[in-house]
């Protein structure tokens, strides 16, 4: 798979790719890891959607893209992960707006919040991260297998986190009713769910052509960590054994290094085909329990969880992908 690794950017990675043809959706676009995964695609020439909860955010971003780079077709959508109404709303758009989904960028997400609730009463990480993810998927299936149909190389790509060592799924209590809130707890069960959900996806829709790839991109300083407390900080840099916030942010990657692995897993040609898998700088983590710097647990990648975590996001949601 190339020489990708840390530092590698979203541009190295796609260089030599010819995106043309091609229709990202991308949420989360308007900022941060989105906003360049955005970028980069569209100046491989693919159509890129932003979508994103604040409809003057993502239109403005889009019509920067097109200003800036050359030839660019981007559109925006609306799309509040936190309320499955708008989620269904954005569906609904896109399936009488656009003829396709080749790739299925589902970035957005919150990190860290203060106890919350959703539109739809879900704890707010949890039913963001992924209950919102997962009923948007199934909004936009048709257009991702309209693609897959067609012979594209069709791929779903989920953010996931490394903080997904924080904490399993609780499949008996995942919205927080009888156990005291942790923001982290909650951030790390929701990551885990990003990477139960790529499995889940694979077994179902691997056989139509459709390939998902759940991705860790690495540390990185964005409006993500905005909810974050000195507490939080503290937190962070005992986990990265840093001694200062300086010293912890010299740690991170840039954003156009964050959103590589992101373009790796959505168009590396020896990935077609093999999902189900956690990609870590630009490359497949292998499965480790133990090691507290790298890799993917076992746990996030058990089809049996995934299997258990698809039905009950069926039941909370409901929500049914066909057959």
């Amino acid at each position: 798979m190339g020489s990708f690794g840390a530092q590698t950017t979203a541009d190295e990675v796609l260089a030599d790719k010819d995106l043309r043809g091609r229709t990202a959706f991308v949420t989360g676009g308007y900022s941060g890891l989105g906003r360049e995964t955005a970028r980069a695609m569209a100046a491989r020439g693919a159509h890129v959607i932003i979508a994103g909860r604040d409809a003057g955010k993502a239109e403005a971003a889009a019509q920067e893209l097109r200003e800036t780079v050359p030839g660019a077709q981007v559109d925006a959508i609306t799309c509040d992960l936190a309320s499955l109404a708008s989620v269904r709303a954005c569906g609904e758009e896109a399936r009488s707006r656009f003829d396709r989904i080749d790739l299925l960028i589902n970035n957005a997400g919150v990190m860290a919040c203060p106890h919350g609730e959703t539109a739809d009463g879900f704890e707010m990480q949890f039913g963001t991260n992924h209950l919102g993810h997962f009923v948007l998927t199934k909004e936009l299936m048709p257009l991702v297998e309209k693609a897959a149909a067609a012979g594209s190389d069709t791929r779903i790509v989920n953010l996931s986190s490394r903080a997904h060592f924080m904490d399993r799924v609780h499949l008996d209590d995942p919205n927080f009713r009888n156990r005291d809130y942790n923001s982290w707890l909650s951030y790390g069960q929701s990551k885990t769910a990003n990477v139960l959900f790529t499995v889940g996806l694979q077994q179902r829709f691997g056989d139509k052509g459709i390939t998902a790839v759940a991705v860790h991109p690495g540390g990185i300083q964005t409006n993500l960590g905005r909810h974050m407390t000195e507490e939080d900080r503290a937190f962070m840099r005992s986990r990265m054994k840093a001694r200062s916030d300086e010293e912890m942010l010299a740690a991170f990657k840039t954003i156009p290094q964050g959103a590589a692995t992101t373009c790796f897993a959505a168009t590396d040609p020896e990935l077609q085909g093999r999902g189900g898998v956690y990609c870590e700088d630009c490359h497949v983590a292998k499965v480790d329990d133990e090691n507290p710097t790298e890799g993917v647990r076992s746990y996030a990648l058990d089809p049996a969880t995934a299997d258990a975590l698809w039905s009950l996001s069926e039941e909370l949601t409901g929500t049914r992908f066909s057959a």
